[in-house]
């Protein structure tokens, strides 16, 4: 688990955080359209940020699952249209994690796609080969005079099942690995939010208190049919949740 430590200025009151993962570049059905309106919008945006989580790139080869005869584009031009796509977030990226669909030629051949994309866009030092814990510090706590800190647990994720039950306790499971304020968790093309209450120790001043935590799992910009059609899934919504953290007080919600 590599840490990331992120400290964002000091003036920001608020701060938007976007997920962008299964983007599924090259598939056939990617929408790519919204994905690139999606990133418009970051790049546009003072107080926008966001976490890259896997998947970006379809990369269906002759050994893995998927049509690799259907794609739009070879994978090799996938990365480099993920490049061109991600290229105005370079600033704005937080952390890059990879998916099961950039790890198949790892497995086969020992070549990291996203780490590869991660360095094309000049940030490697923010990329994890697995998952991510995130120190994410901006704003000012009033007569305090230090930035609020949230602790965010990420990772594109396995499993999760065809229910959409099955699906969200996959999400809610990442909270038995680690304590944080926010698990991000993407794979199963379901937008959800989650919140459930927590009590947190304190050992330096021997104390505990009561927080909420909260869970996102992320959709895919994918239109409806390959692969889906195919396996006869559902249809899934391709609105992903936006995290909206505040910069004077500890405050965490997000919204579809």
């Amino acid at each position: 688990m590599k840490v990331i430590k992120a400290t964002l200025p000091d003036y920001l009151k608020e701060i938007e955080l976007h997920i962008l993962a299964d983007t599924h570049i090259g598939d056939s059905n990617c929408d790519i359209k919204l994905i690139k309106d999606r990133i418009d919008y970051i790049s546009k945006t003072e107080n926008a940020y966001c976490i890259l989580n896997g998947d970006l790139i379809d990369n269906a080869t002759r050994t893995s699952i998927g049509d690799v005869y259907s794609q739009k584009y070879k994978p090799m031009e996938q990365l480099r249209v993920a490049e061109e796509i991600f290229n105005p977030l370079q600033d704005k990226i937080i952390a890059v994690t990879p998916g099961n669909h950039e790890l198949r030629t790892y497995r086969t051949e020992g070549i990291d796609l996203s780490y590869l994309l991660s360095s094309q866009l000049g940030v490697s030092d923010r990329y994890t080969p697995d998952s991510a814990f995130i120190f994410l510090r901006f704003g000012e706590l009033p007569k305090r005079h230090r930035r609020i800190l949230y602790t965010i647990y990420c990772k594109h994720g396995r499993g999760g099942g065809r229910k959409e039950g099955s699906k969200i306790n996959r999400l809610v499971e990442m909270s038995s690995i680690i304590d944080a304020d926010i698990y991000i968790h993407s794979h199963t093309h379901i937008p959800a939010i989650v919140k459930t209450g927590y009590f947190r120790v304190d050992n330096k001043n021997s104390s505990v208190s009561q927080i909420s935590r909260m869970f996102v799992n992320t959709a895919a910009a994918l239109n409806y049919g390959g692969y889906g059609d195919t396996n006869e899934y559902s249809p899934s919504s391709t609105d992903t949740p936006v995290i909206y953290l505040n910069g004077t007080e500890k405050d965490m919600r997000s919204l579809l």
